[in-house]
């Protein structure tokens, strides 16, 4: 992990996302392909273009959040201001982290191993130690491979809610254009607050 942080410039995968509701036992997948680039500055960005089971595009970068719903050619936005790390906490754990990242945030605990889809993998797990990162997150598992960067990620969002995120097809350090969200003409900005 360590190996893979010092080297991580970017990746493109497919990714599966998928969100579990305990309340009424239902889960919501969907399904894409999900670019991240972390620039010379050491910003990183990403972006996320879902198009199962319904087209959407997820932006995060220079500052702001942005999600695209081309049905309605609507974006949302949003300032991160003060929540920037917690949103980048999130999205990007494990993409580049060290482990003294990690400890410094988590506590950690070896899971052992545990492939994916067939790929050996070891699993981790994380709990947050601020209290402002445990209001959203309760415990994160990471399933690393031998290239250290994550095959799967599942966020514990307490009383039986989770996100889990499993990428595949994944290609490391490719040359990429800086990442931005290319909206059409005429689309419906809401600005959220």
């Amino acid at each position: 992990m360590d190996k893979a942080a010092s080297t991580f410039r970017g990746m493109t995968a497919n990714i599966k996302r998928t969100t579990h509701t305990e309340l009424v036992n239902a889960n919501e997948v969907d399904e894409g392909v999900i670019t991240v680039k972390r620039s010379k500055k050491g910003e990183t960005a990403i972006l996320i273009d879902f198009q199962k089971p319904e087209p959407k595009k997820i932006f995060i970068g220079n500052g702001k959040g942005q999600v695209y719903n081309p049905k309605t050619n609507e974006v949302q936005e949003a300032e991160l201001g003060k929540h920037r790390g917690v949103v980048n906490e999130f999205l990007l754990l494990g993409f580049g982290n060290t482990s003294a990242d990690l400890l410094k945030s988590y506590t950690v605990k070896f899971g052992g191993p545990d492939p994916v889809n067939g790929v050996p993998a070891t699993r981790i797990e994380l709990v947050p130690k601020t209290r402002e990162i445990l209001n959203y997150i309760k415990k994160c598992e990471l399933w690393i491979p031998d290239n250290g960067i994550p095959l799967e990620q599942k966020f514990d969002q307490g009383g039986g809610d989770f996100q889990i995120s499993t990428y595949s097809n994944m290609t490391l350090n490719p040359n990429l254009p800086d990442l931005k969200l290319d909206l059409p003409k005429g689309v419906k900005v809401d600005k959220i607050k």
